[in-house]
């Protein structure tokens, strides 16, 4: 059944350059249930509606759970304001509005008692929100939605290195009316050109676009997330890249060092070693869903810990980089492949136990599922993966 959401109120204001009700038709895509009336449309004569202000923003897992449940009214946790309401129209009495006493008789609800703090596929925490919209937080709403727009569970230079600029050059891509895609797009030549280099010998140069790609790569989704225009197509677009390039990347590597290679061992078993060690740890991640509904990363503490050093293209890369800094390629490549080996057994060693956890009838849950934001706000873990994003309290 199709629930009809109609905007009480108006606003203007755009955020990272689409206004609220814009966002909202956006966001609305991934609900086949719920369709946005039109701003001069009728209130129907019959049935259940969702009354939403249309001068607040509202995180997704918030609008799902008004969706999911009627008879509700959701308050604003900073003064109690009703903002949203999923009702009966024969109650409205033909007005959408959200100061009645039908309203009033609702079962009122805030944020984080109709939605929850887990965002399994951003793999963080975060508390479910709303935020009023004004010219004088617009700003600040902006810099919110970008942090929250990142995971939480992922590799040290991602999570300290690229927030900053990757803001800057969001703002400059949508100034610009770049899409998504137009930068993963950026990010492939990138890769290819960064593969040329490397089995061409040109490490520094292979450096340097192989580092811009990779920021790039956090640019695209960043910007699908806070202009909300992630489709299935991007995705698929994105990750094909993220998963292809890596081992290729390696492969070059070791053709550019070919003819200096100096070691005993042979550069042809180094090169099997990393392609052995980085797909057999891709598939280590991936049956860990044979154990859990969630990604092995958000696990325990330990496994989050883990995920900022492991054997993924960022650690990987920043090895080569220190290595060609020191004029010993060859030492790099050996690095990445020790390092893929140890990163590889540690995944194979944390999937061998969940799995005999599952079998022995233990259900697995996320650490970050079971965080109090209250009590346990205060240990350096919480606050390194499950950092607020501002939208709460703005």
């Amino acid at each position: 059944m199709t629930i009809q959401i109609y905007l009480v109120g108006n606003c203007t204001i755009p955020l990272w350059g689409i206004t609220s009700r814009e966002r909202l038709k956006r966001t609305l895509k991934k609900y086949p249930e719920a369709q946005l009336a039109a701003a001069d449309a009728h209130l129907p004569t019959a049935g259940k509606i969702l009354l939403l202000r249309e001068d607040y923003l509202y995180d997704d897992r918030v609008l799902n759970g008004l969706l999911k449940t009627a008879d509700v009214a959701l308050q604003d946790p900073r003064d109690g304001t009703v903002i949203a309401a999923h009702v009966s129209t024969e109650l409205l009495g033909g007005m959408a509005q959200l100061e009645s006493q039908a309203i009033e008789n609702l079962r009122l609800v805030q944020p984080d008692t109709i939605a929850s703090g887990l965002i399994t596929q951003l793999r963080k925490f975060d508390q479910p929100w709303v935020a009023r919209v004004s010219q004088t937080n617009r700003q600040h709403l902006e810099k919110s939605l970008f942090n929250g727009a990142y995971k939480g569970v992922t590799d040290f230079i991602t999570r300290g290195v690229w927030p900053v600029p990757a803001r800057w050059v969001t703002h400059k891509c949508v100034k610009l009316g770049l899409s998504p895609n137009h930068v993963t797009t950026a990010s492939y030549v990138l890769a290819i050109l960064a593969s040329w280099l490397f089995w061409e010998g040109n490490y520094g140069l292979g450096l340097i676009a192989g580092w811009i790609m990779t920021f790039l790569d956090t640019v695209d989704g960043k910007l699908a997330r806070v202009t909300v225009t992630s489709t299935r197509f991007g995705n698929i677009f994105d990750h094909a890249l993220d998963i292809v390039h890596p081992p290729i990347w390696y492969l070059a590597w070791g053709m550019g060092l070919a003819a200096t290679w100096p070691f005993d061992i042979s550069l042809t078993a180094v090169i099997w070693v990393i392609f052995i060690g980085y797909l057999a740890g891709r598939l280590c991640e991936g049956a860990f869903k044979f154990a859990a509904p969630f990604s092995m990363f958000l696990w325990q503490p330990f496994d989050s810990l883990n995920r900022l050093i492991t054997a993924r293209r960022n650690p990987n890369l920043l090895l080569l980089t220190l290595a060609c800094f020191a004029s010993r390629e060859d030492i790099g490549l050996v690095l990445v492949a020790a390092w893929t080996v140890i990163s590889t057994l540690v995944l194979a060693v944390r999937l061998g136990w969940a799995l005999v956890l599952k079998q022995r009838g233990t259900q697995l849950q996320s650490w970050l599922s079971q965080i109090d934001p209250q009590a346990d706000g205060h240990r350096p873990v919480v606050r390194l993966f499950a950092p607020r994003s501002g939208l709460a309290d703005a």
